[in-house]
């Protein structure tokens, strides 16, 4: 009689195949950690299933298997807080079968009917030895992990680890592309703004940080309005 473990394997093996295949077509982030969510609820048969991922130093949730809406993409925890924190800390899985709200390390939040849960499962998610996010497993009951369960949601993590990491690699891209253009239009802004007010380059770029002060919009917003604003007056001038 084949054991469960057994019966598992090829659905197991399947999945594997299929996050890779993803991973290789660059599929969007949310799409992969969604694929993650519903494929370990079905083999480890858990009750919620948080994915967190690393931004700025910080943990911020962004896939649940439960509806969170309020909470997906804005709860953030720090290295070290929580069961979470400190298993991205430490970059050691953590297996608690009962009474997990009982442990020191364990942090609550009101928001979460989850915190009342038994049993809790934390893997760390790495990508070159880096800690780039963890794969939280709970269930409402009892339960003792196997080692099986750690080692594939740990197999999991590394799949997704990379995929996490170039996610956040596009990511820095875009703002550095972003910060570049914003550079671009504040110079020509300020070139407008010492030839037609007679000041000097750091009255202009002051002026452009006041405006922007002032209005709550980013100093990009304020110097991509002068150089139209000049242009729209020269087009004016030649009509007359």
């Amino acid at each position: 009689m084949n054991t469960q473990a057994e019966q598992h394997e090829p659905i197991e093996l399947a999945f594997l195949h299929e996050i890779g295949e993803r991973i290789a077509s660059s599929d969007p982030l949310h799409v992969v950690l969604h694929r993650v969510l519903d494929f370990i609820s079905d083999v480890v048969l858990c009750d919620s299933c948080f994915v967190y991922v690393v931004e700025d130093g910080d943990l911020i949730l962004k896939a649940s298997k439960n509806p969170h809406a309020e909470v997906v993409g804005r709860l953030k925890l720090r290295m070290g807080q929580g069961i979470t924190g400190w298993v991205a800390e430490h970059r050691k899985p953590v297996a608690i079968g009962r009474n997990a709200y009982q442990d020191p390390r364990f942090l609550s939040f009101t928001e979460l009917p989850e915190d009342r849960y038994e049993a809790f499962l934390s893997v760390p998610v790495l990508c070159r030895e880096r800690v780039v996010g963890v794969i939280n497993v709970q269930h409402r009951e009892p339960h003792g992990y196997s080692n099986r369960e750690t080692q594939l949601i740990a197999t999991i993590g590394f799949l997704v680890g990379t995929e996490i990491e170039r996610a956040r690699f596009e990511a820095e891209q875009v703002r550095f592309a972003d910060l570049s253009e914003a550079r671009k239009l504040v110079e020509q802004a300020v070139l407008v703004l010492q030839r037609d007010w007679c000041c000097d380059e750091a009255q202009a770029r002051a002026d452009i940080q006041r405006h922007s002060r002032l209005s709550g919009k980013s100093m990009k917003e304020i110097a991509s309005a002068v150089p139209l604003y000049d242009e729209l007056r020269e087009n004016s001038r030649e009509r007359i």
